[in-house]
């Protein structure tokens, strides 16, 4: 077991970052308001996104340089267009996800500290142990991260069958009314994850390839899949607790990260048992602080090595600059917008599906392109299913766009 986790790291550090806001909050929302009428939804969009995601550790450990370095290959003006959209979104992403962590945290350790000092203490905590460890302290801790997380998720799902008495209807919806559309493009958005994360992966591949030469592209491929099967499944864990737990209760999620933390655990515990309140916590929490700890590593070093790229020059202090530049913004959103969590994370999301044409165009162009070694491009399955992908992303891009 020890070796084969081992041979993982960036692709669970993936799953770290995708399973969060798009689990926690939006699968959970999904199966309490629609039941599992919008599994469709998940599955495709998982589907049309795989190659996009894929191309980020194929590039990686076929060229030894990550996507940022092949954008760049491909026109300084995609890389400026890529600065550009991750400056703009990774404030409100970072807050996003804080604002659930700190909600949780003050939930499942009552009154100790307040949400304000949760979010400061969380992103402190973040700080430190990325500072200092680095990313194999990284590494090392999402797989104890995500063990975790799957285990409770797997137990809560089970006993939440066991005890209900709801018979399973797998009918599945197409959202008509603006708000239901408003809902489904939110939930695409970030499910599995942005698509920019496939940047993120590719850092990662090339910091685990400098640390460990037996971590080649058939091993990077294979950790992947590992982690993204691990998000399409635990996504329908979410999906299913949902709707086991809080279909027709005529509940409103609170848009409050504190409100909602409480509202979700108190709405498992109260259906499931005073039993499941530490199980349903130690899940959620889990969830979250992963996605606040992959993110907060992920964004200053994505914007690190742009930095560099775009500049020409080496910035020795470069990722400590733009992680205290990142913490010190998303604590100032915070606190002034700590109560409409809710508007946060449907902006984000939103932003993160319109945006995902880009990446999946630019991606495909570079891993189809003379910069990516010939017998490392895709397949021909690779290929049709990428221009069914980019049909579908940029197809329901539109399609929302025009019902604005």
């Amino acid at each position: 077991m020890t070796v084969f986790l081992k041979k993982l790291g960036p692709g669970l550090l993936f799953a770290g970052a995708a399973i969060g806001v798009s689990h926690l909050v939006q699968s959970t929302k999904a199966g309490a308001d629609y039941g599992l009428g919008l599994i469709w939804a998940l599955i495709l969009v998982n589907i049309f996104k795989y190659p996009f995601f894929q191309f980020g550790p194929r590039y990686a450990l076929a060229t030894g340089e990550s996507l940022l370095s092949g954008y760049k290959k491909l026109g300084k003006g995609i890389l400026i267009c890529y600065y550009t959209l991750t400056f703009a979104t990774m404030f409100t992403i970072q807050t996003a996800v804080t604002i659930v962590t700190a909600g949780l945290a003050h939930s499942l350790f009552g009154n100790i500290l307040t949400i304000e000092m949760w979010t400061v203490v969380i992103l402190t905590l973040c700080v430190i142990m990325l500072i200092v460890g680095r990313y194999n302290l990284l590494d090392q801790l999402i797989k104890i991260i995500i063990i975790v997380l799957t285990i409770s998720t797997l137990v809560s799902v089970t006993m939440a069958l066991f005890k209900t008495d709801i018979p399973l209807s797998y009918v599945q919806i197409f959202p008509k009314e603006a708000i239901d559309i408003g809902f489904l493009i939110a939930f695409m958005g970030w499910m599995p994850a942005p698509l920019d994360i496939s940047v993120w992966h590719s850092l990662w591949a090339v910091e685990k390839n400098n640390n460990d030469n037996k971590y080649n592209l058939k091993t990077g491929l294979f950790d992947f899949n590992i982690g993204y099967f691990a998000t399409i499944f635990l996504g329908l864990c979410f999906v299913f607790l949902g709707y086991l737990v809080m279909f027709n209760q005529n509940e409103t999620f609170s848009s409050n990260g504190g409100l909602f933390a409480n509202q979700l655990i108190d709405m498992y515990t109260s259906s499931l048992g005073q039993w499941a309140y530490i199980i349903i916590g130690i899940a959620a929490f889990t969830t979250m602080f992963s996605t606040t700890l992959t993110t907060l590593d992920a964004s200053p070093r994505a914007m690190q090595k742009t930095s560099q790229l775009l500049f020409n020059k080496s910035f020795s202090k470069g990722y400590l600059f733009w992680i205290l530049l990142l913490v010190f913004g998303t604590i100032v959103i915070f606190f002034v917008f700590a109560s409409e969590m809710g508007l946060l994370i449907k902006i984000a999301t939103i932003l993160s599906f319109i945006t995902a044409p880009f990446y999946a165009v630019i991606n495909y162009m570079l891993i189809c392109s003379k910069h990516t070694p010939e017998k490392w491009r895709p397949s021909t399955l690779m290929h049709v299913l990428s221009w069914l992908g980019i049909l579908f992303l940029l197809g329901f891009s539109i399609w929302y766009i025009t019902q604005l």
